[in-house]
């Protein structure tokens, strides 16, 4: 049946999308998904869409006769940083230095400045940035009455497009070892990482992004449903609405020991920063033999470095809390108990909701959704240069389906690779292979079933769809420009050119918007002087 009509492989991401949506329900919604996608692969056959659907479940955590340590470690991870901010929660180290950074970072602006600083500076791996970040940045910015869906916003645009610019990070590593047999069959005559850094060059999506995020700080430019979610926590102190199912978020029952100090949340995630670092340069040198950053960087395991940096940190929170709680009699063994069943709890959604996408993903993948969208690049009929804006628009549809950036990069950067290699027009290979970069960034960046947009909503402690309905106004700017510039660059075949009419429609159209839009700050304190 899939074989006669292929667009129903496009079916069950646009159902979980759609519901997810609609409903609100990401949980539902992505369960959904995957039971349609099932039933498609199964021609409908009830027996076969069970052992389907079991199938890719039992994958997450067995494959191969072994534990599928990727998946496993990633939730583990997850969890523990639920627990790690429970333990720095209860020692008082999160009041303590939510208490002295608010001191120091007087404005509004300056508590979200803190996560977009960060989310530059831990630029090794997305899926470490989307939770560290969030977490190191939550306290600040609640105390400043920023709203968790700014937090999230902010995490989200200094992770994977910051990872997907940095030649010196898992992305890095991993789109490198894409574009080597590319570049080996083509007549350009680069190295690996040059043809990188040509082709980052060209990622005009993942630069717009990472800008825009400070012409938003700077600017107090709060779009759409933005506008919403920052009145609520400017005027009534509340970062996120009431009923949101909020991942990440510790129950307010945990009992918090009272003073605290700085240190109990610095000293365990300096500890996690330094593991993973750790874990991602031993891996690397063990399974490539080299202490060449690239080399460490396309053979390390990140899952595993997570894990030793979450060992790390759980190991110094737990060391705070027994330290500064052990005189106090109400912190006994069954408050120990809260903190990592309270810390769990609260990644429980999370995991969840990650776990069911892996899933969908997966029998994504089966169903050949992403081959089907690569089969449209391949035969489009038209001048070479113009599959460039082409690309662009396939990518971001394909990582918006699937949910998965990588996905798409390793489909479409061989086909494109191949197209461009064919035509003998190496000139076009690197803003070709760019422009699968940008879109398939700008199209994760805007899907509900995206595990870094699960992630970056986790670690900010926001609501997936409230993160997923709140950044679309920003991605759609910023996709459009890059779009525009796109157009510029198949028209002209000058990259520079198209990157600088992507970067002045950007600002153009952010100095517009501010000059129509009052600051949602200066609506909030005009209307409580009126009153």
């Amino acid at each position: 049946m899939i074989e006669n009509l292929p667009w129903l492989t496009l079916v069950p991401p646009i159902v979980a999308i759609a519901l997810a949506i609609l409903t609100r329900k990401v949980m539902i919604s992505l369960g959904a998904g995957v039971l349609v996608a099932a039933l498609l692969i199964a021609e409908f056959n009830p027996l076969e869409t069970l052992r389907l659907v079991w199938e890719a479940f039992a994958g997450i955590f067995w494959v191969d006769g072994a534990v599928n340590t990727w998946y496993v470690y990633i939730l583990i991870f997850t969890t523990l940083l639920g627990v790690i901010a429970a333990f720095i929660m209860m020692s008082g180290g999160t009041k303590a230095f939510a208490d002295w950074a608010v001191e120091r970072i007087k404005t509004r602006r300056g508590g979200q400045i803190l996560p977009a600083i960060l989310g530059i500076v831990i630029f090794i791996d997305d899926y470490f940035n989307a939770l560290a970040v969030g977490q190191i940045s939550r306290p600040v910015t609640d105390g400043h009455r920023v709203s968790r869906a700014k937090l999230a916003y902010i995490v989200d645009s200094t992770s994977a497009p910051v990872a997907v610019l940095a030649p010196f990070s898992s992305w890095g590593a991993y789109i490198i070892g894409l574009l080597a047999p590319i570049v080996a069959a083509s007549t350009l005559g680069v190295s690996n990482v040059e043809a990188f850094l040509g082709a980052a060059a060209a990622n005009f999506y993942a630069i717009a992004a990472a800008i825009l995020v400070w012409l938003t700080i700077g600017l107090r430019a709060d779009l759409g449903t933005m506008r919403r979610e920052e009145r609520r926590a400017i005027s009534e102190g509340r970062p996120f609405a009431d009923g949101d199912v909020v991942p990440g978020q510790l129950s307010d029952d945990l009992p918090v020991h009272e003073p605290g100090l700085r240190r109990a949340v610095i000293v365990p995630f300096i500890a996690l920063v330094f593991g993973v670092l750790a874990g991602i340069v031993w891996s690397g040198v063990a399974a490539s033999g080299s202490w060449a950053p690239v080399d460490i960087l396309a053979s390390t395991d990140t899952s595993g470095a997570l894990m030793v940096g979450g060992i790390l940190g759980i190991v110094c929170a737990m060391y705070y809390y027994l330290r500064y709680t052990a005189p106090n009699p109400k912190f006994g063994w069954s408050t120990f108990g809260q903190g990592w069943v309270g810390g769990a709890k609260a990644m429980a959604p999370a995991v969840g909701i990650l776990i069911l996408a892996w899933m969908l993903g997966g029998l994504i993948d089966t169903l050949g959704t992403g081959v089907y969208l690569g089969e449209l690049v391949e035969s489009a009929n038209i001048d070479p240069a113009w599959l460039i804006p082409i690309v662009f628009l396939i990518a971001a549809a394909m990582a918006f389906s699937t949910g998965t950036s990588w996905g798409s990069f390793g489909l479409l950067l061989p086909i494109t690779g191949g197209i461009v290699n064919a035509v003998d027009a190496p000139e076009l290979l690197l803003p070709m292979l760019g422009a699968v970069l940008a879109g398939a960034v700008a199209g994760d960046h805007s899907s509900p079933i995206s595990d870094t947009t699960i992630l970056s909503s986790t670690g900010a402690g926001c609501n997936v769809i409230t993160h997923v309905v709140t950044q679309l106004p920003y991605v759609g700017i910023a996709a459009g420009a890059a779009l525009v510039g796109y157009i510029v660059l198949a028209a002209t075949q000058v990259i520079w050119l198209g990157l600088v009419v992507t970067l002045v429609l950007l600002v153009g159209v952010m100095l517009l918007t501010r000059m129509f839009l009052t600051p949602v700050e200066a609506e909030v304190d005009a209307e409580s002087v009126s009153s």
